[in-house]
């Protein structure tokens, strides 16, 4: 591993500190105060951290595991515990982040100090976070990117934090009387909280999935992953430091706040630091990045280009839809065809009524080609912890259908 490598990383009261990082710790704790105090104890130990999804079990737990190799486990009441077949972390490094990307296959995403750091003064600049005055509420996932972040970020540049073990109103009251004036949010819990609670917040940042259309003056729509160590782009405006460029269509990242390299020792940026991001998308006249998804979500019908996230708002608008989502189907005649799978609010819809008003929503706002050709109705859309749609899971749903 060579030398002695000094690396910045966060201190307690917002410092620098020094570290020499050589293990991988995974905390497998609860959401809260303790789950910090273990995660400077790692720092100050020089080790690296992985905060484990805790409500994993099972073989999807043992292959996690399997995949970031990591050498102590920290228990939910702080138990410790050594493990076999640990690898070692380079110095340097910070967080591994467990993360599936576009390929479903479990990989550690390894961001190191400096990234870290990176990443924290860049958002806390855009939000004009200020010690004095604002106070950041914690209450996503830590065992993601969106979630630890925050977490972070307070300890990089001293604006205080509170971390809570989930999204709920009455949290959320809590926390806004106790001044936190902060928190990071997926578009799901911000419909959860309603708009009263939403507006008391001065800044919101939304991220995790695709942001709803019309969005409180308060609410700032990020785009980033957990490669680039939270949201890199913020209303379509990139943070100071990150660069965007579209090659064929698919966005393109560098900045300081990327991945040194996944769990397994693979480098995804290619020449000259470029981080692929598999996502498609544009940038406008007016220069702000304009995203329309993964790059394998496009629905080509008839050879037109339908993207999900620009139907699924729409089909969401019948009053007897719940929640939706977009995929393709082959198609003897158009090559794919747009199925809409929905969750409505009563059994008595039926299908063929409902995709002859679904097309009518689509055709209104998008065009013909864009309009569903069949209707799947479901108990409920396949989501990752944090809301975005497991679209490698729509094509084995099953119910009430219809089609053209």
């Amino acid at each position: 591993m060579g030398g002695p490598v000094q690396s910045a990383r966060p201190g307690r009261a917002g410092f620098l500190t020094w570290a020499v990082v050589r293990r991988l710790i995974a905390l497998e704790m609860p959401a809260g105060p303790s789950f910090v105090e273990e995660m400077l104890r790692a720092f100050d130990d020089g080790d690296a951290v992985w905060p484990v999804d805790n409500r994993l079990a099972g073989e999807a737990r043992a292959r996690l595991f399997a995949a970031m190799r990591p050498a102590c486990l920290v228990g939910e009441r702080g138990e410790r515990c050594d493990l076999e077949g640990a690898e070692p972390v380079e110095d340097g490094d910070a967080l591994v982040m467990a993360t599936s990307g576009s390929t479903g296959r479990e990989k550690g995403a390894v961001l190191t100090h400096r990234a870290v750091e990176a990443s924290a003064r860049a958002t806390s600049a855009r939000l004009g976070a200020d010690p004095g005055t604002d106070r950041w509420w914690a209450c996503l996932p830590l065992s993601h990117v969106g979630g630890l972040s925050v977490v972070t970020r307070s300890l990089v540049t001293g604006v205080g934090c509170e971390v809570a073990a989930g999204v709920d109103r009455e949290r959320a009251l809590e926390a806004l009387e106790g001044g936190a004036t902060l928190t990071s949010l997926v578009p799901s819990a911000l419909r959860r909280l309603g708009d009263a609670l939403v507006g008391r917040w001065r800044r919101i940042v939304l991220g995790g999935q695709a942001p709803p259309a019309a969005l409180p003056p308060n609410v700032v729509a990020t785009y980033g992953m957990t490669e680039t160590g939270s949201g890199v782009v913020y209303d379509g405006v990139p943070l100071d430091g990150v660069e965007v460029r579209i090659e064929d269509g698919e966005i393109l990242l560098r900045c300081p706040m990327l991945l040194r390299a996944y769990r397994d020792g693979s480098d995804p940026r290619g020449a000259e630091g470029w981080f692929p991001t598999g996502d498609a998308g544009e940038l406008a006249p007016d220069g702000r990045l304009v995203v329309h998804g993964r790059m394998g979500e496009l629905v080509i019908t008839g050879g037109e280009n339908v993207w999900p996230s620009a139907v699924e708002p729409l089909l969401r608008r019948h009053p007897a839809v719940l929640d939706a989502a977009v995929g393709g189907r082959a198609d003897p005649e158009w090559g794919e065809r747009v199925v809409a799978y929905v969750v409505v609010s009563h059994l008595e819809v039926l299908a063929p009524a409902l995709l002859a008003e679904l097309r009518e929503l689509v055709r209104g706002d998008l065009a013909g080609f864009a309009a569903p050709r069949e209707v799947v109705v479901v108990e409920s859309i396949p989501r990752t912890a944090l809301g975005k749609i497991r679209r490698e899971a729509l094509a084995s749903l099953s119910g009430p259908s219809a089609s053209l």
